[in-house]
């Protein structure tokens, strides 16, 4: 039986392939169109899952949507009628576009399905999944464990914005849910918002600048715009946001409690922002630790899985993991809305079949380390080279990796193309950047002259999987880069030791915090991979390599792409990055390319400047 599942209209839009239960493909539809965060129907990505799996739309048995359109519709007109004559232009104008297309999706599917392949069937063939059973089906089925407690918490679905449910071989069950307006995830939203960065994308740069700041106004939004009880139940104080009105995040009673309006993104940040950054982050902390306490205390259970775009907030899931309420923690590596693509897919499965997801690794995940999207085979990639005029060198396997390892060692930055593209928001060494942690300058190096973005960001580790309880602190550790875990007070630095000792706000950048200062936070956190030699074999063979060079068995990866543009997908995306960046080398398939050798070099006319995220 094969399934395939999609989410789309709202943000990044995806496509993912069931085969017989066995998870075969997944991809952003971004990854294809180079718009971040695309929204659009996912053509190409369903293009790719079909032509992965060498299908055609009439082999396909059931489409999925990830939710139920009727649902969210209602729960919009809901919302206007609670707040109107409030907002009455945006109603308007979203009433248009439900009343036009959105409202009638079975038939828009149809006909954009039918565009991909015109075998794609209608009709029943078609299904909807609801928001929250998506993203609990995406955690929970492919997850190793037989028995969970699953949270899903997101900004909204049709209704319910955290939900709690158990999963067991009988399938998922709704325990208990919070809905529309009352949302941690827009809390959270909001205060990105009013510290001047993107809604939608921007969430995971305020959990960057947290460790910069003090949690000062924590009390003030425990007292004015939250009330969180002690088993995790909230709700918002809705006279401070504007959310509802559909005009923006917050209102003037929001900036009064803060002292003043938004911050503007090209205004500076100050030490205020640092702090608002870390005390919506300590809520969000908190908030978080009383529901999963709950939720152990309530089901009984021993494992955890979680998903929905708040489960990406890797330092909440590392206080969750450390709290020990449970004793395992899965989180799904595509927890937004992306994931939902696939998790609607699964949670047909189990309806039709009872069955589980297949797992090549009977231990393991169902997830084949979410490296779901294409792959390039060295004709592709040649020909992609030699379109660009590009001039390279082909390797053989062990001598690749033993010259990127020597370059990386020595200070080299390292564009590294490998393999299938990942799936979700995290480069986890198939599509990444890499660099050496011991240089104190790296950090600031990679994000000012190569990803061009903030210069506070701070960056992941990717380490052996064998070594990380040996540099890093925690029960347990993620392959998914979605677990922060801090350094082991052995190889940290005081900070005597790297600085005077006075440094505040972002001047703490530049404090060497321990002898890998690239991928060391302010707080001595980092977002570890930790990387299994039977997932990914080349990728574990490379930080092998440097780790015997070095002493040090990790590497700085970041994912492959400048700001504001979607990770790469092909070697064209990845040449034309590498080229508009100042990357020393690329190594492609079987290929390296060196910066100083592409003279000769053709840039494509689409080269594109992309808007800042």
């Amino acid at each position: 039986m094969n399934i395939l599942g999609l989410s789309c209209f709202y943000h990044d839009s995806a496509a993912a392939l069931l085969v017989d239960g066995r998870i075969i493909a997944a991809a952003q539809e971004e990854r294809f169109t180079r718009a971040k965060h695309d929204a659009r129907f996912p053509a190409a990505a369903i293009r790719y899952c079909l032509d992965h799996a060498g299908l055609s739309g009439a082999d396909i048995d059931h489409v999925v949507f990830y939710e139920k359109p009727f649902l969210k519709f209602e729960r919009i007109v809901e919302n206007y009628l609670a707040v109107a004559p409030r907002g009455f232009a945006q109603f308007r104008q979203s009433l248009q576009a439900w009343l036009g297309e959105k409202l009638f999706q079975k038939n828009v599917l149809t006909r954009l399905l039918r565009e991909v392949d015109p075998g794609f069937a209608g009709g029943d063939a078609l299904r909807f999944s609801e928001h929250h059973l998506s993203h609990a089906a995406s955690a929970f089925f492919p997850s190793p464990f037989e028995r969970a407690a699953v949270l899903c918490v997101d900004g909204v679905g049709e209704y319910a914005t955290t939900s709690a449910w158990t999963g067991s071989p009988e399938g998922l069950r709704l325990l208990n849910e919070i809905s529309f307006p009352h949302s941690l995830g827009l809390l959270y939203s909001a205060m990105t918002y009013y510290c001047g960065f993107r809604v939608n994308s921007g969430e995971y740069k305020l959990m960057g600048l947290a460790p910069y700041g003090r949690p000062t106004y924590a009390n003030r939004i425990l007292s004015h715009l939250i009330d969180l009880k002690e088993d995790g139940s909230y709700a918002l104080n809705l006279d401070h946001f504007a959310y509802r009105e559909g005009l923006t995040m917050t209102n003037e009673r929001f900036h009064a409690l803060f002292g003043g309006p938004p911050r503007q993104p090209s205004e500076p940040l100050t030490q205020r922002h640092m702090d608002l950054a870390a005390s919506i982050q300590s809520v969000l902390e908190e908030a978080m630790l009383r529901i999963t306490r709950w939720l152990a205390r309530e089901t009984g259970e021993r494992n955890l899985c979680l998903a929905g775009g708040v489960a990406l907030n890797c330092v909440a899931n590392g206080r969750i993991v450390a709290d020990g309420a449970f004793d395992e923690v899965y989180i799904q590596p595509a927890a937004g809305d992306a994931g939902g693509a696939l998790g609607a897919a699964l949670a047909l499965h189990h309806t039709l079949t009872g069955e589980r997801p297949q797992r090549a690794d009977p231990a393991g995940d169902a997830m084949h380390g979410s490296y779901l999207g294409p792959a390039y085979d060295d004709a592709q990639i040649t020909a992609a080279l030699d379109e660009a005029g590009a001039t390279y060198e082909r390797l053989p396997e062990s001598e690749l990796v033993a010259h990127v390892a020597e370059a990386l060692a020595d200070g080299a930055t390292i564009g590294w193309v490998q393999g299938r593209m990942e799936f979700g928001p995290r480069a986890l060494g198939n599509r990444s950047i890499l660099a050496d942690p011991r240089r104190p300058d790296m950090q600031r190096v990679l994000n000012l002259k190569i990803k061009f973005r903030e210069s506070f960001r701070p960056f992941a580790p990717s380490i052996l999987s064998e070594h990380a309880a040996e540099w890093f602190e925690g029960r347990q550790f993620s392959p998914y880069m979605l677990l922060v875990n801090h350094l082991r007070p052995e190889r940290r630095l005081q900070p005597g030791e790297g600085g005077d000792g006075s440094e505040a706000g972002l001047d703490l950048l530049y404090q060497q915090r321990s002898t890998v200062p690239a991928i060391t936070h302010v707080d001595y956190s980092a977002r570890v991979q930790a990387v299994e030699a039977g997932t990914n074999p080349l990728y574990h063979a490379l930080i092998s390599r440097f780790a015997e060079l070095t002493g040090c068995p990790m590497l700085v990866n970041t994912s492959f792409n400048v700001r504001g543009e979607p990770i790469v997908c092909t070697p064209a995306d990845a040449y034309r990055c590498f080229m508009a960046t100042d990357l020393d080398l690329l190594a492609i398939g079987s290929f390296i390319l060196r910066k100083a050798d592409q003279t000769g070099a053709r840039l494509s006319s689409e080269q594109r400047v992309f808007e800042p995220d």
